[in-house]
């Protein structure tokens, strides 16, 4: 834990917290705090900055807060991303909330299995938690937006279009199309398919409504593998 996130309800005053639960026991057990020490810490969709220990015991840490710094700009980069398989779902979500992605919207696809959208891991909480597992490493407090996007056709069709905007829309699929680009500076628009890849249909909807296809060469990357070296190619 690299950031203590706060949450709306920890705090007591406006610049105090009272903290309990997961947290306390990283502080106590990882950090081995003690009254008097700082640490840095962040409001979720908030500022950042220090935190120093004014009282401790094994049900509750008090802390006095100098919150005056900005998180880190977050990517101009939304991610459509086919439902991936559960065990790495989660993996998947800590990375593009440490990565700095702004918007992940799932979609389904014909490869993405049907007991995938049954996974507890898609409840509202159990995401938000693993985003903010991701924030902690990479010292962020700002929650990327979440959105999930069943029916593949209509969205591709109706929505897509004017989500994409004046961004830059990829389709990252294997195959005989131009490299992934690098470094770009403006929005970006980059779809990403399950295991095993968009079929033929998808790629051609996905072409229609504005993402040109790229690859990362003649390596079949695992999803979550694809994920994280398609965003820090282009960021």
């Amino acid at each position: 834990m690299n950031l203590l996130l706060l949450e709306e309800h920890d705090f007591i005053a406006p610049q105090r917290a009272r903290l309990s639960g997961r947290r306390l026991q990283h502080m106590l057990e990882i950090q081995q705090v003690a009254v008097g020490d700082r640490l840095r810490v962040g409001r979720i969709d908030g500022l950042m900055g220090e935190g120093q220990v004014l009282a401790l015991d094994e049900q509750h840490a008090e802390l006095r807060l100098e919150l005056d710094q900005p998180p880190p700009a977050k990517l101009p980069l939304t991610l459509l991303l086919a439902m991936p398989r559960p065990k790495m779902f989660r993996r998947i979500l800590q990375h593009c909330a440490s990565l700095g992605v702004a918007e992940i919207i799932l979609l389904n696809s014909y490869r993405v299995e049907k007991s995938f959208w049954q996974t507890p891991f898609l409840q509202p909480e159990v995401i938000r938690e693993n985003l903010l597992l991701g924030l902690e490493q990479a010292r962020d407090t700002l929650l990327p937006r979440v959105r999930i996007e069943k029916r593949f056709k209509p969205f591709v069709e109706d929505r897509l279009p004017g989500l994409l905007g004046d961004s830059l829309g990829l389709v990252a699929h294997p195959g005989d199309h131009p490299p992934c680009p690098r470094a770009v500076t403006g929005p970006i628009t980059l779809a990403i398919g399950p295991e095993g890849g968009w079929i033929p249909y998808e790629v051609d909807k996905l072409s229609a409504a504005g993402l040109q296809p790229v690859q990362l060469g003649e390596r079949i990357l695992r999803v979550e593998t694809a994920v994280t070296a398609l965003i820090a190619r282009l960021g």
